[in-house]
Formats: structure tokens, sequence, C-alpha cells
């Protein structure tokens, strides 16, 4: 079998992988990394969300063999210790979740779009940057209300500039 090698939370990993195994299992299978979820198998839903070298994929779709070197970051890499990650944390205080289920991916996938969008974001763009998320639970309200908290949160430093 042939050998991945990345770095998943700031931590070097590697291990032998079947050429066919998703990173989304090798997350979650081989680095026992659950907080990354499965929620469709075919990229609807937006559950398997994590970073791999600054940007938001969804895990379900990449293969773990084809990321091999890359910078990967998932739900658990975005905590300082104790201290929640500013988007964690306006999910919590605005309640942006229910059962937890989409919330992972849904973290991630708004980190991503406060990188690239910027702190001050309007509900329509929240909402369309959402579009590959589905939450089961909601009326998207909270967590929409959550984004644009964890975003201003975020502050200015944390927007990238769109190449």
């Amino acid at each position: 079998m042939p050998k991945v090698s990345m770095t998943v939370n700031g931590k070097p990993v590697s291990a032998d992988v079947d050429s066919r195994t998703l990173l989304v299992q090798f997350l979650r299978e081989t680095l026992r990394l659950t907080g990354t979820h499965v929620g469709c198998d075919t990229s609807q839903c937006g559950c398997c969300v994590v970073h791999v070298d600054g940007a938001a994929i969804k895990s379900c779709t990449a293969l773990a063999l084809s990321l091999d070197g890359a910078q990967v970051v998932t739900i658990e890499g975005l905590a300082a210790g104790d201290a929640l990650h500013p988007m964690q944390e306006a999910f919590r205080e605005n309640h942006g979740l229910q059962c937890g289920f989409c919330t992972p991916g849904m973290i991630m996938s708004a980190v991503d779009i406060a990188r690239r969008k910027g702190p001050e974001l309007d509900e329509q763009t929240i909402r369309h940057e959402l579009e590959g998320n589905i939450c089961r639970c909601t009326g998207y309200h909270n967590i929409v209300k959550a984004i644009a908290a964890g975003a201003k949160a975020m502050g200015p430093s944390s927007a990238q500039a769109a190449e």
C-alpha cells in the first residue's frame, strides 16, 4: 500500500493507505478525528468540510493520496487550547446549531467565507456562500447570525486577498 504524509492540525502524520481512501476516511478512521462528519457520500451536504492548504474542501471527494504533503485543518484544529475559535464561539453564542451534526462543516465553511469575504458579511452573501452546506434541523436564521458575528469577531486581519 502507498504511504501518505501530511500535516493535520499542525502535526505531521503519515500512514499506509489504500489508493481509494478518501480524506474523510483517513481523518476519521486512521487518525480518529471524528469531528469531520460524513452526511451524504455525494458531496451534497457539506458535513465533511475541512481546510486543505488554506482552502475549504469537501473531504468526501478528495483522495488522501492526492493530498500528500498538504496542510489540513479539521474542526478539532480550530480552537487554541481551551479557547474556542471566534467562529466556534459565535455558533455557541448565537445558537447556530441544534443536533450539531452539520456544525463542524458549517463552521469550517464559515471560517473560509470570512477569510475570503472579510468581516462584514450580509445575510445574502452568507446564504449564497452556504449553498453547499445542508442543515436538516434549522431554518438557517441562527446559523446566518452566527456566521456574521463570527466573521466580525475574526476581524479584518482574517480576510485574505482574493486571488
